[in-house]
Formats: structure tokens, sequence, C-alpha cells
């Protein structure tokens, strides 16, 4: 079942930057300025079901297993679009705003990448 799914819509001058640090950020279209520069925008979209440890993040053509959930992920990617993907593979959530999944190279990301969560 899919949870949620949406489209990298446009993409901030400096997002990459936090690729180094294994990091992605998506927001929606209203990313406040401070922050619009650092994310890969995407359509907010409803979220169909709950996201949890062991579903599934597609990116492009590559799966990734949800390894951990912080708290707020589901509501703020309701309400704003906005959560921040860490590929470390923990399992603890460290950060309540972000969704952590297994490690592996991070895929290319531009406008038009499909992002499921199942």
């Amino acid at each position: 079942m899919t949870v949620f799914e949406t489209e990298i819509i446009s993409v901030g001058e400096e997002a990459e930057l936090f690729e180094e640090e294994k990091m992605v950020i998506l927001f929606g279209k209203n990313a406040p300025d401070t922050l619009k520069d650092y994310c890969y925008n995407i359509q907010v979209n409803p979220v169909n079901g709950s996201i949890t440890t062991g579903g599934k993040l597609n990116i492009g053509d590559t799966s990734f297993e949800i390894t951990a959930v912080g708290e707020v992920v589901q509501k703020n990617l309701e309400d704003l679009g906005h959560i921040t993907i860490k590929f470390d593979g923990s399992t603890t959530p460290e950060l309540p705003g972000t969704l952590y999944v297994e490690d592996k190279d991070i895929p290319d990301l531009g406008v038009g990448t499909h992002v499921k969560i199942q």
C-alpha cells in the first residue's frame, strides 16, 4: 500500500550540501526563506496510513528500508511536506522530524524525481 507519493518540483541551490552528511531535506512549496536553498521542494500530498519501521522509501528506481521514524514525521509531511531523510540505518529516531532509512548511497535527485513511501 502506498502511504505517501510525490515528486520533486524544485531544488534549492544548496540542497546537495547535506548529502555529504547522508541527509536530504524535503519541504513543500512554502519552505521558510532560511531553509529554502537547502531543500528539495515537493508537492504536498495527503498521507494515507502510517509511516512505519520496516516500510519502504522509494526515490526514483531506488528502494530503501525504513529503519526508524521520528515522532512528527507523519504530521510534518502531511502539514508542510517537510521531513529530513537520513541515510544511515539508525534504528533509534534521534530527531523527531527525521525518517531514517538503510545505509545506502543517495540516488540522484532532481526536478521530476518520484518519491514514494510504502
